[in-house]
């Protein structure tokens, strides 16, 4: 439990500069089922605009001890649309560590909430981890609703050196009024921070996915395509329950039949995406296959993602390969792609990439909400893992483990098995998970890894 987030916090004196920029708390109010929560013109209200010597602007200036606190100032020569943006700057002190922070009153718990703040920094190595906006939630004693949560920067949102950090959730039960902290520490640099807004959003239903996993072995068969044919007959089967997506295991055209890697290997497009893919466009669903590629003369452990029109929507090359596959002849792709769906975005693994922690965090960071996992066979506590550690969806596909679903804490929420060989489940994708004490552990652990440490 982080004790010092309890702590009373020290306050700094607040500099006397122009204030151009505002931070701006929206409000969507009581005709979307939503009150509002403060009281201004055109649903906007809007904190004091100016740095002014009477204190009655809202900003103030935090940090756990003065020894290590970092320079805080308005600086009227940077801003991102307008001049002016607030300042924090380290002067050298790599151990300094402070926050901008003001309170928002009258918040609402259980309505939705949509944090965004945009950031620059200059002599900074790792802005994720130093850059540190957070929402602390309080009661109305002003005690802590819940664990503070962490906003992080969205991928490939930055314009002109600024970058764009963003955090939606509900309020808690209890929360009456939320402080904003736009920190920085760990770096000798600095940071500005500007246009920075809290915004009341309608509630809309939660995005939701049917996941189907299958577990089936097929056997004498004397071709690629009559082993395709079997699982065919499954997702047939798959269609009365009506999945968003249906995940098969690894190498599909090889088992059952006597053929190697080599021989059954295939372009992309080819025979098995044609036939999978009409699958895919009868049934409108998604469907995931692990098959042996071929480009020119390498030949690749794929896994191909087709779409509800039955399209190639993307692949996938194992990336981590056993020494069997390298014997056999098998070249190990090189990325970590991520693919968009009409329900969210998936990641893929494949088999023995499970046994490694960086394809499943490196496809996390770019987005990934589930992870697919057509897998022969392998270590389905490490899967588990994999889904935990990354506050992910994980279904697995498999030949000789366990074929499921679970959930961000490693749940099991479906099973396939030989004796029902298809298991299909709803998952929440924006529901939120909250370990005790810690909060949400999807940001958290994303924001305190340390990346920066080499491993020798």
């Amino acid at each position: 439990r982080d004790n010092a987030s309890l702590a009373p916090i020290p306050s700094h004196p607040i500099p006397s500069h122009p204030m151009r920029s505002t931070i701006l708390v929206s409000i969507l109010a009581a005709s979307l089922g939503i009150a509002p929560f403060v009281v201004a013109e055109d649903s906007i209200a809007t904190f004091a605009d100016d740095f002014s010597d009477s204190g009655t602007h809202p900003w103030q200036t935090w940090s756990p001890r003065a020894e290590i606190a970092p320079k805080f100032e308005w600086d009227d020569q940077v801003g991102r649309n307008t001049s002016g943006a607030l300042h924090i700057r380290a002067e050298g002190n790599n151990v300094s560590f402070g926050a901008w922070k003001v309170d928002v009153p009258d918040i609402t718990p259980g309505a939705i909430y949509r944090f965004e703040a945009w950031y620059r920094t200059q002599g900074v190595s790792n802005a994720h981890r130093s850059v540190i906006p957070r929402l602390l939630w309080k009661n109305e004693d002003g005690g802590q609703a819940r664990p503070p949560d962490f906003a992080t920067a969205l991928k490939d949102v930055e314009i002109a050196g600024w970058s764009k950090v963003e955090y939606t959730a509900p309020a808690p039960t209890g929360a009456t009024q939320v402080e904003i902290q736009l920190g920085f520490g760990f770096s000798e640099g600095q940071v500005w921070w500007d246009d920075v807004s809290l915004t009341l959003l309608p509630k809309t239903d939660h995005r939701t996915a049917r996941i189907a996993t299958i577990h089936h072995r097929p056997s004498q068969t004397t071709s690629a395509a009559a082993s395709v044919a079997q699982f065919a007959d499954l997702i047939e089967q798959a269609a009365d329950q009506n999945p968003d997506l249906i995940c098969l295991p690894e190498g599909i055209t090889t088992v059952g039949n006597p053929l190697t890697y080599v021989e059954v290997a295939e372009s992309i497009p080819g025979p098995t995406t044609e036939s999978l893919g009409k699958l895919a466009a009868a049934q409108q669903c998604y469907i995931v296959a692990g098959i042996y590629e071929r480009a020119d003369k390498i030949v690749y452990n794929t896994a191909v993602l087709l779409d509800r029109s039955g399209k190639v929507a993307g692949t996938y090359r194992k990336t981590h390969l056993p020494r069997e596959e390298w014997e056999a002849g098998i070249t190990p792709g090189d990325s970590y792609p991520v693919f968009e769906t009409d329900f969210g975005r998936v990641g893929i693994m494949i088999c023995w990439d499970v046994q490694f922690p960086d394809p499943a965090r490196a496809m996390a960071l770019k987005g990934a909400e589930i992870l697919l996992l057509p897998i022969w066979g392998g270590n389905e506590v490490l899967a588990k893992a994999r889904a935990i550690e990354n506050h992910v969806f994980l279904a697995s596909s498999s030949y000789d483990m366990r074929s499921f679903v679970v959930d961000p804490t490693g749940n099991v929420v479906a099973e396939a098995s030989i004796d029902q060989p298809i298991a299909i489940t709803e998952i929440d994708l924006d529901q939120q998970f909250l370990q005790p004490w810690l909060g949400d552990m999807k940001h958290r652990t994303r924001k305190e890894r340390r990346p920066d440490i080499l491993v020798e």
